[in-house]
């Protein structure tokens, strides 16, 4: 082929890359992408046939723009990706602060009813958490293995089964937000009174520190996520009872954005938590100081992610 009837059949496709690589042109990625496989197969072909031609620099100057604009996309997708969980959700929890206070406060009430009713009805662990769970507990105390329940299932199974549950409990938690709060408020409050029974239930039979140091070793970040998804439920229920100046939808769609981005916040925790309860709580022989270790530093990450990171970076916008 004659390198005139080259320039004619593809020029358009070319003039077309050079309209990609104008900052201005909006192109996905992956046309981008199609078009760079195009301009490879022109280059080797100009390569092959016209190797000193303009037209091959011109063509390998375009196949390098365009390599490039791919990598600049997909560094900026990554430094997206990177803001919105480094930036964008600990903001929307700075702004929900507030509500979050309020939530843990009315958990930990729920949390105290569940073991002030244990404390005074040594029966009332079997309402809340069955006769089968607790006759299968006290075998376990009596055999000298009472974390052995963490032990039934191979791990692989717990971790999958587990994690499911939990964001199923919280995404139930989040979502029932939009029955005017009372929904979300029905979880927490079920959850903070089987907690308060389950681990009062511990302390009845002497065995606090060492139920309090295997429970926690996921609960503390199970926990906390369950709180900040109600939270996020709270928040879209609240927005619907109080929108102020606003109207009921419009109220919603501002808040909801909000609630989701909380929420969203709360999936990696689950996963890790389930991690921990399949992987770690079981080993029950571990040091005490191991299992101290894992909850502070859960703690610590709960109390930097949802609540210093969102303040400081609110100070910052300020500024």
């Amino acid at each position: 082929m004659r390198e005139a009837t080259f320039l004619n059949q593809n020029e358009h496709k070319w003039k077309k890359v050079e309209k990609v690589l104008d900052k201005k042109s909006k192109v996905d990625s992956e046309e981008t992408s199609r078009l760079l496989i195009e301009l490879t197969d022109d280059l080797s072909y100009a390569r092959t046939h016209y190797p000193k031609s303009v037209v091959t620099s011109y063509l390998n100057s375009l196949s390098i723009g365009v390599f490039q604009k791919i990598a600049h996309t997909k560094k900026l997708n990554l430094r997206s990706i990177w803001n919105y969980w480094a930036k964008e959700i600990p903001l929307a929890m700075g702004r929900q602060h507030k509500t979050f206070l309020l939530v843990s406060l009315f958990f930990a009430f729920s949390v105290f009813i569940g073991a002030f009713s244990t404390h005074f009805d040594e029966t009332y662990p079997r309402v809340i958490l069955g006769d089968a769970y607790v006759d299968l507990t006290l075998e376990n105390i009596e055999s000298g293995d009472p974390m052995a329940i963490y032990k039934s299932q191979s791990s692989e199974t717990m971790f999958f089964a587990i994690t499911i549950n939990n964001i199923s409990v919280a995404t139930k938690t989040f979502a029932s937000g939009i029955i005017l709060i009372i929904g979300s408020l029905y979880y927490l409050f079920f959850n903070g009174i089987m907690l308060g029974a389950f681990q009062y239930f511990f302390v009845r039979e002497g065995l606090f520190l060492e139920s309090f140091l295997s429970i926690w070793i996921h609960g503390m970040l199970e926990i906390s996520s369950i709180v900040i998804a109600g939270t996020a439920g709270v928040v879209v229920g609240r927005s619907l009872l109080f929108p102020g100046s606003y109207s009921r939808i419009d109220s919603l769609v501002k808040h909801a954005k909000d609630a989701f981005k909380i929420f969203m916040g709360t999936i990696p925790l689950f996963v890790i938590a389930g991690f921990l309860e399949s992987y770690i709580t079981r080993l029950t022989e571990a040091s005490n100081y191991v299992k101290l270790f894992i909850i502070l530093s859960s703690l610590g990450f709960i109390l930097w992610y949802f609540v210093v990171l969102p303040i400081v970076l609110r100070k910052k916008l300020e500024h």
